[in-house]
């Protein structure tokens, strides 16, 4: 590792930090610059994974050509072929002219595509081919166009994981995982943490002329404790708000647990799994209970239909009551069924019925919804929600 070079390129873009994790990819970045080789930069959001193509270009045979940056995950499904590859006139509602495309103002340069893993699964196979050939197809067009363009991709989505949920093409992860830059998340970067903050203090004490402040020794260990989800990002706009809103220059813990959560969770809209990805375990668990109540919802049903059978044979009745229309979920249920009902006509053939039945039965336990409930064999939230429907609270 060429420790004077590592410390200009740090120098050249305002690198701050230590750490060795950060100086490794910083290396590897410096190594594969000269060769045309794709590169996948992966990191959790804030760490600064831009910066890594950005050096990659400006140190490699490309540095005097187009330099581009995509952001994936920004651009809508339906446009983000044309934003890309082109298209020619009249190939969708609004393509009044041509458009080049990325890959075709960028030939020569080089392309750093930001969250690749948000790509469309369709325009996966349109990067491959740019990757294994060269060569591209604008939307509506049937000519073949070649291109030059070095490929530097980044990612917070854990490809492998998209690639085993069918959301990532594997061939493709394995051309753009030629080279691997890992950016090391800043909770492991250690004083790192200070040296950073210390400097985006001091940027925003010149920009707005105004005293800077200072780490108390507590609020040092304060800072270092920290989990920091968001990432350099995140100890920035800490940095800054403490600048402009803090009455005191030299800030201490008690002063930071007004402007630091007190844990991860708080700072976070979807809870993530310690890998940084997106966890659809507890969308998976609610949709798991509202498939059970549904099944116990058409079980209730079921009961309420087998106890007005036999209250009609009972009473000498001769109807019978289509039940196997209405299905319940199997009792064997798991998260990976096909879960289904059937359609259920009997419920609105049998609705004055069933509410003749429920009125009845109140009358006869006096207004008691826990004894009505037990006897026509359905829960009380249950006959309290039919109760309400059939409009009944005022015979109770």
């Amino acid at each position: 590792m060429d420790e004077k070079l590592i410390a200009k390129i740090k120098s050249a873009h305002s690198i701050v930090g230590r750490y060795e994790g950060l100086d490794h990819a910083l290396n590897v970045a410096l190594q594969v610059a000269p060769t045309d080789l794709p590169v996948l930069v992966t990191g959790e959001n804030g760490t600064g994974k831009e910066m890594i193509p950005r050096i990659i270009h400006e140190n490699s045979l490309r540095k005097n050509k187009n330099y581009f940056a995509i952001n994936c995950g920004s651009i809508p499904e339906g446009t983000i072929d044309s934003e890309l590859f082109g298209h020619v006139a009249g190939a969708f509602t609004g393509a009044i002219g041509d458009h080049k495309g990325y890959f075709g103002v960028a030939n020569g340069g080089t392309l750093f595509l930001d969250e690749v893993g948000e790509l469309p699964l369709n325009t996966q196979a349109r990067l491959l081919r740019v990757l294994e050939t060269g060569e591209f197809i604008s939307v509506g067009s049937s000519q073949v166009q070649k291109t030059d363009v070095r490929i530097v991709a980044a990612t917070n989505v854990n490809l492998p994981k998209a690639i085993s949920e069918g959301r990532f093409r594997e061939d493709l992860y394995y051309r753009l995982n030629t080279i691997f830059v890992q950016v090391p998340p800043l909770r492991e970067r250690g004083e790192d943490i200070i040296l950073l903050f210390n400097k985006f203090a001091l940027d925003t004490s010149e920009k707005y002329r105004m005293p800077c402040i200072r780490l108390s020794e507590d609020g040092k260990q304060h800072l270092l404790k920290y989990s920091w989800p968001g990432n350099v990002r995140q100890l920035k706009n800490v940095a800054e708000n403490l600048s402009i809103t803090s009455g005191e220059r030299i800030i201490t813990a008690q002063i930071l647990e007004n402007y630091i959560p007190l844990d991860r969770q708080s700072t976070e809209l979807v809870q993530v799994n310690g890998e940084g990805q997106h966890s659809y375990t507890r969308e998976r668990e609610m949709l798991f209970n509202v498939l059970l109540e549904l099944r116990n919802e058409v079980k209730d049903l079921k009961g309420l239909v087998a106890s007005q059978e036999k209250r009609l044979n009972e009473l000498g009745g001769h109807v019978a009551v289509p039940t196997h229309h209405v299905s319940a979920l199997p009792s064997s249920y798991s998260e990976h069924n096909d879960i289904y009902v059937e359609e259920a006509e009997p419920i609105l053939q049998m609705s004055d019925l069933e509410k003749d039945a429920i009125k009845k039965s109140l009358d006869k336990y006096h207004g008691s919804r826990r004894n009505a409930a037990a006897e026509l064999g359905i829960s009380e939230r249950t006959l309290y929600r039919k109760i309400k429907n059939y409009g009944l609270e005022k015979d109770e």
